[in-house]
């Protein structure tokens, strides 16, 4: 079974964006996160298919059983989480709340290792909130 991961993203227009991580020419987008879902599954198979139709065979990127890991980057994770306070999430994973706020806008991007950190951090707060019981 093959996996494609595929990125969620804010696109430019307020709505979200999904384009695949390995480069293969399949891109969704829509106002909601599940319209863009919608449109990227459609566009993988029909990007298959076309390739399919001029080359004898489907592309290396795709198999029948295409599973889609879907993962956000953090304009994406901020738009389909808009009750996360960005100063507040920044302080409790100790980054500058500054920087973080400028991750959400796209007007920087968090390098490798900035992003293993938070992915940690952010698994250990998913981590507490799964234990909690009301």
């Amino acid at each position: 079974m093959k996996t494609m991961t595929a990125i969620i993203e804010k696109a430019s227009d307020g709505g979200y964006g999904i384009y695949a991580e390995n480069g293969a020419p399949v891109f969704g987008s829509g106002l909601s996160e599940d319209e863009a879902r919608k449109e990227f599954k459609a566009c993988l198979k029909e990007q298959a298919e076309y390739m399919k139709e001029r080359q004898g065979g489907y592309p290396d990127w795709y198999a029948e059983d295409l599973q889609v890991e879907y993962r956000y980057d953090m304009t994406g994770f901020f738009l389909a989480f808009p009750f996360i306070n960005v100063t507040e999430f920044a302080k409790s994973l100790d980054i500058n709340p500054s920087l973080m706020r400028k991750y959400k806008s796209g007007i920087a991007k968090a390098g490798e290792k900035q992003k293993d950190m938070i992915q940690r951090k952010f698994d250990d707060i998913v981590s507490r909130l799964s234990a909690v019981r009301f």
